[in-house]
C-alpha cells in the first residue's frame, strides 16, 4: 500500500508522463516551447507577453473509491490496541486544460494530451518508479523542489491495485459551475479520472497467530423456551403455581427443549448448574442462588458443550428470557420498635432484619397496615396505614460487611397513632408477604406495636 503522499505522486506521474509524450512527439516544432504544470487554474498567468503555450493537470476533486470503501475502518480491541491498518480508497478527478499562446495551439494540445491518455489507460509500475526515481540516482537531488524528493517514499509503485486512467464527462452545467468557482476563464478542457490509490497506516498492528488447526462442530438447532416459572419451598415438596417466591426456595422453569449434556441456568446473572437429577425437556429445579438481591429478575436456560482442543464449555444454545420476583422476608422475631420524644401521634424507630440482603441502592419502604380485630369471617380492615422510606445507604461510614448487603434496618417513623400495626417492606418494588391464620384467613404476621 502506498502512503499519504500517493495523491501528489499520482499527480506527479501523469505530469510527467504529459511532458515526456509531448517530447517524443516533437510538440515544440508545431507550437514552439510548452510547459506542462499541476496548478490551479486561476494561477495560470494568460497576461504575459511573452505567454508561452501551456497544458495544465489539475486535481479538482477526491472521492471515495464505491469498490473498496467497504473494506472497513480502524479498528481497535477491548484493550485499545490498533488490530487492523484498512487502506484509504480514493479516485482521483483531473481536468486537463490546454492554453495556447496562438491560434489552434490549444486545441493541437489538448489533442496530443487527451491521445497519451488514451494510449495509456494503466499507469505501468516501472513508468511510476521512474517518475518518482530516488533523487540519489539522478546526482544530489539538491535541485529537486523538497515535494518532489518527498515522493519517492510513497510506494506508489507497490500498492496492489495499478493506476487506471479514464476519461469523464461534465455537462456544461458542470463546467460552467467549475470555472467559475475558479475565478478563471475558460480554456479548452477535458476531465480524467485516477483510480485506484489505496493509503494505508503504516501504525503498528496487534495480529493474532494463525489458526493452527480448523474443527468443525455441527450441532442440530435446539430451540429452548421457558413457558413459566413456579416455585418450591424445599426439595421434594409440591411445585407451587402462583405463590410468593423467597429466598431459599427453589425455582421451577416449565418449558421445551430444556434438557442438553451441559445446562446452566443464569439467575439474575448468577451462573447456576443444576443437579442431573433436575433436569428434563419440560422442567428444570434449581435453586435461587445465595447473594441474590430482592426485586424483579431475569432467568434463562443456557446449552453449552465442551468442544475444541483442550475442551472448553462454548456456549451454543440460549432460552427467551422469564421473569419473577424474588420477595424479601421479615424475620417477625427481630422487629423492635423504639419510640421517640412526644406524645400520641407517635414518632420512633422500626428495627427489622430482612432476607436476603439488600443492594445499597435498592429503595425500602417500611408499609404499616393497623391490626384490624379478629373476626371470622375476616372483616376488611378501615384502620390507619402508613409508608416510610428508609434513609439512602450511599457513602455510608462504616460500609456493610460485606460490601453492597445490608440486612438489619433502622426506619425513622413519624406522626404514627398508637397501636398494633402488620408489617411490611417494600425493595424495588417487592413487597415481603404476610402470614394468615389458618383458620380466619386473616393476616396476622409480622407486626409491630407502635405505642
Amino acid at each position: 500500500m502506498s502512503s499519504a503522499l500517493a495523491i501528489a505522486s499520482v499527480t506527479a506521474v501523469l505530469r510527467d508522463l504529459l511532458n515526456n509524450g509531448l517530447i517524443d512527439s516533437n510538440i515544440s516544432s508545431i507550437v514552439g516551447n510548452v510547459i506542462v504544470s499541476a496548478i490551479a487554474p486561476d494561477r495560470v498567468d494568460v497576461t504575459s507577453n511573452d505567454q508561452q503555450s501551456q497544458l495544465n493537470l489539475f486535481l479538482y476533486q477526491v472521492t471515495p473509491n464505491a469498490s473498496w470503501r467497504n473494506v472497513g475502518l480502524p479498528a481497535r480491541n477491548a484493550a485499545g490496541e490498533r488490530i487492523s491498518n484498512p487502506p484509504l480508497a480514493l479516485n482521483l478527478h483531473y481536468l486537463l486544460t490546454a492554453y495556447g499562446a496562438q491560434d489552434l495551439h490549444a486545441e493541437i494540445l489538448l489533442g496530443y494530451g487527451m491521445q497519451l491518455f488514451h494510449e495509456t489507460p494503466v499507469l505501468p509500475r516501472n513508468a511510476i518508479r521512474t517518475s518518482l526515481e530516488n533523487p540519489s540516482h539522478v546526482g544530489s537531488g539538491s535541485g529537486l523542489p523538497a515535494a518532489m524528493r518527498a515522493l519517492f517514499t510513497s510506494e506508489l509503485a507497490e500498492q496492489v491495485e495499478q493506476i487506471k486512467i479514464a476519461p469523464e464527462t461534465l455537462n456544461t452545467e458542470e463546467i460552467s459551475r467549475m470555472w467559475s468557482a475558479f475565478q478563471a476563464h475558460y480554456r479548452p478542457t477535458a476531465a480524467y479520472q485516477a483510480s485506484v490509490v489505496l493509503i494505508e497506516s503504516k501504525q503498528s498492528i496487534k495480529t493474532a497467530l494463525p489458526v493452527a488447526e480448523r474443527q468443525i462442530h455441527v450441532f442440530p438447532f435446539n430451540k429452548l423456551v421457558i413457558d413459566e416459572i413456579r416455585s418450591q419451598v424445599t426439595a421434594g415438596d409440591p411445585i407451587e403455581i402462583n405463590k410468593p417466591i423467597l429466598p431459599g426456595q427453589n425455582l421451577v422453569l416449565m418449558g421445551h427443549g430444556l434438557s442438553a449434556d451441559h445446562v446452566l441456568v443464569d439467575i439474575g446473572g448468577i451462573e447456576v448448574e443444576p443437579a442431573a437429577g433436575d433436569v428434563s425437556a419440560e422442567q428444570i429445579i434449581v435453586a435461587i442462588p445465595e447473594g441474590l438481591k430482592p426485586g424483579v429478575h431475569g432467568v434463562r436456560v443456557i446449552h453449552s458443550k465442551d468442544i475444541g482442543k483442550p475442551e472448553m464449555p462454548h456456549r451454543l444454545f440460549e432460552s427467551n428470557v422469564a421473569a419473577f420476583v424474588l420477595r424479601p422476608v421479615i424475620d417477625a422475631a427481630s422487629i423492635t420498635f423504639t419510640p421517640g420524644p412526644g406524645d400520641d401521634p407517635i414518632d420512633g424507630t422500626v428495627e427489622f432484619i430482612v432476607d436476603p440482603p439488600v443492594g445499597d441502592s435498592q429503595s425500602v419502604v417500611l408499609i404499616l397496615n393497623e391490626l384490624a380485630p379478629a373476626a371470622s369471617p375476616p372483616v376488611p380492615s378501615s384502620g390507619a396505614s402508613y409508608s416510610f422510606m428508609a434513609p439512602s445507604r450511599l457513602n455510608v461510614s462504616p460500609p456493610p460487611n460485606p460490601p453492597d448487603s445490608t440486612q438489619i434496618f433502622a426506619i425513622p417513623i413519624r406522626g404514627v397513632k398508637a397501636g398494633t400495626y402488620l408489617m411490611r417492606v417494600q425493595i424495588d418494588g417487592a413487597e415481603s408477604p404476610l402470614t394468615a391464620n389458618v383458620n380466619t384467613g386473616q393476616y396476622v404476621e409480622p407486626q409491630v406495636e407502635i405505642a
